[in-house]
């Protein structure tokens, strides 16, 4: 197997494709080992410097911290995914851990189907995720996780195209924020 890797435009995200699926249950974010059994993710976890893992439906983002450099790690990460398919795996996360979302109001919904059409597919594309949160006084609040995750480029990805993108859509959205 070979694992290839892309850069984000988080310089301190590195996005890692097995070639295999990884996710069967939608993107899921892991930022301590103790909140998870899965074997690869908590190996993974558990490499000096690394501070999150996000899993999509075909590839792995790994956010570490500024202190170490790539090349002391990215080797450990690669072998570590090869390891996990190599014993017959076929994926990492299969169980059921979509968060439900209830009880959204006409405007909500319409601004959780853009997120999903048209913003998910192109935040995947740098290693992340968009997910929303809530919608109060023009104000939707979401949450970016991933490579998008203390990203550089973020603030800008938001505001010019996140925000625009739904206000174009929706004269009811003013502005829209990240929260943690």
């Amino acid at each position: 197997m070979f694992v290839q890797t892309e850069v984000t435009p988080n310089p301190n995200s590195l996005k890692f494709l097995p070639g295999k699926k990884v996710s069967n249950s939608g993107p899921y974010e892991i930022t301590s080992k103790e909140d998870i059994q899965n074997e690869l993710v908590r190996n993974i976890l558990s490499v000096n410097g690394v501070e999150g893992i996000f899993l999509g439906q075909d590839f792995i983002s790994v956010n570490k911290n500024e202190s170490v450099k790539w090349e002391e790690i990215k080797h450990i990460v690669i072998s570590l995914i090869n390891d996990f398919y190599a014993d017959g795996r076929e994926f990492v996360i299969d169980e059921n851990i979509k968060e439900e979302v209830h009880d959204l109001s006409e405007i909500e919904e319409k601004i959780v189907k853009i997120l999903e059409q048209k913003i998910r597919p192109a935040v995947a594309r740098d290693g992340g995720d968009i997910k929303f949160k809530g919608f109060k006084d023009g104000v939707v609040k979401v949450q970016l996780q991933g490579s998008c995750s203390g990203c550089p480029s973020s603030t800008m990805t938001l505001k010019q195209g996140v925000q625009n993108l739904l206000c174009h859509y929706l004269p009811e959205v003013k502005e829209v924020v990240a929260i943690q």
